[in-house]
């Protein structure tokens, strides 16, 4: 380490783990002063590089960041990544080398739980974990230390544990290792169950996804789908089909109109990860796993505005005595909830249904598969100016020799 200075450098993918970085910029340091090494002064540097987001292999990234980490002369260096990561079919949470003095979070694998708190928790654990040691007795002395200074931290804290359990952690716990025969990795933060590793990864990607910053996309798609159900609101045609459809009916057209739509966007934008020499085909059924539920989630929200915005216009437009005269039936109260959502669903079927998003970047940053293209193109496009740079450095050097040899010619 640096005399009196730790130099701690966070590598992100390019996109949203690089805000993440760059808004750890300024909590981390005195946070490391208090609670791991108040002697030193800590200096946290944030660095792009798509060298850390385009590989699911935990000893790539780790192999790529130690490059990164000595190209900077760090003392110390944590990849964030978007990305699962996987050993032997188990989830990795997070890594961490104490003699090289590195270590990845893979934020997928924090689930959907409050995440800028849980990621900073993971970053101190790992750099508890690399700058005090990993050994048994290392973290008791961590766990004694940690209690005298923040006396409240004390029944709460637990130097062994990643973050601390909230809620879904219970159900589905990050398991603390220190796997002897790993040359990369000394400690590792893992989930063992498949099952709950796969619902807990799930859930991470899509908030990964940001499915709300989708929806500013679909303002276009909301007003042609609010303007025709509007339009069909005012018919008798719509008013008797309300009265007598039953709950369960309604709640199928409702499945049916919000999978029409999500299933339109993905084929119209292209959305759907295929068969590629990049990723298994775990990976791709898992990326399109996320997509689909990413697009649910953004889709079920836009319904529930859209329902929202019609129980409005019922209550506006349509007095139900006068709906009960015009159809010379009994009108029940449920029969405004019912009109609004039928209008709901019809109209996202027949007014939603073909248009397509103007702000297809936005869409489309929102799936996995998609960044990930971007982040190939990104390495393949640093690749050939790093090839292009040899081959003029080699040519540069052969003119010099050529020039040498005819100057020792004409002497």
């Amino acid at each position: 380490m640096s005399p009196g200075t730790v130099r701690v450098g966070i590598v992100t993918a390019p996109g949203y783990t690089k805000r993440i970085g760059e808004g750890l910029y300024y909590s981390l340091p005195e946070l490391l002063k208090t609670y791991v090494d108040d002697t030193k002064e800590w200096v946290v540097e944030s660095l792009e590089s798509p060298l850390t987001g385009y590989t699911e292999e935990p000893d790539e990234v780790l192999g790529a960041l130690l490059e990164k980490k000595k190209a900077n002369e760090w003392d110390i260096a944590i990849c964030l990544t978007d990305l699962p990561l996987f050993r032997d079919k188990k989830l990795i949470v997070a890594e961490a080398n104490s003699s090289e003095n590195v270590a990845l979070l893979s934020l997928p694998g924090l689930g959907a739980t409050p995440l800028i708190k849980r990621i900073r928790e993971s970053i101190m654990q790992l750099l508890s974990e690399m700058y005090q040691g990993i050994s048994y007795e290392a973290r008791d002395e961590v766990q004694r230390t940690i209690g005298q200074i923040d006396k409240r931290r004390r029944k709460k804290y637990n130097s062994r544990e990643l973050v601390r359990k909230r809620g879904f952690d219970r159900f589905s716990p990050i398991t603390r290792e220190t796997p002897d025969a790993d040359k990369m990795s000394e400690v590792r933060y893992t989930v063992d169950s498949r099952t709950r590793g796969a619902m807990r990864l799930i859930t991470g990607m899509v908030r990964a996804n940001r499915p709300w910053m989708l929806f500013a996309p679909f303002i276009k798609v909301l007003v042609i789908a609010f303007t025709t159900g509007t339009f069909a609101v005012v018919f008798p045609t719509l008013w008797k089909l309300s009265n007598h459809y039953n709950l369960w009916r309604m709640f199928m057209i409702n499945v049916v109109a919000v999978s029409l739509l999500v299933f339109w966007i993905m084929a119209a934008h292209k959305m759907w990860e295929r068969k590629n020499d990049h990723s298994s085909n775990y990976i791709r059924r898992l990326y399109n796993s996320t997509t689909l539920m990413t697009l649910m989630t953004m889709v079920s929200f836009y319904y529930t505005l859209l329902f929202i915005c019609f129980q409005l216009i019922v209550f506006v437009l349509l007095p139900i005595d006068f709906i009960a005269e015009e159809l010379n039936e009994d009108m029940e109260t449920r029969s405004y909830f019912f009109i609004a959502w039928t209008a709901t669903s019809i109209s996202t079927i027949i007014g939603a249904l073909g248009s397509t998003i103007e702000d297809e970047e936005v869409v489309l940053s929102g799936t996995y598969g998609n960044r990930q293209r971007q982040r190939y193109e990104l390495m393949y496009e640093a690749e050939q100016e790093k090839k292009e740079a040899a081959e003029e450095k080699e040519e540069a050097a052969r003119k010099k020799k050529e020039a040498i040899k005819e100057k020792m010619g004409e002497r």
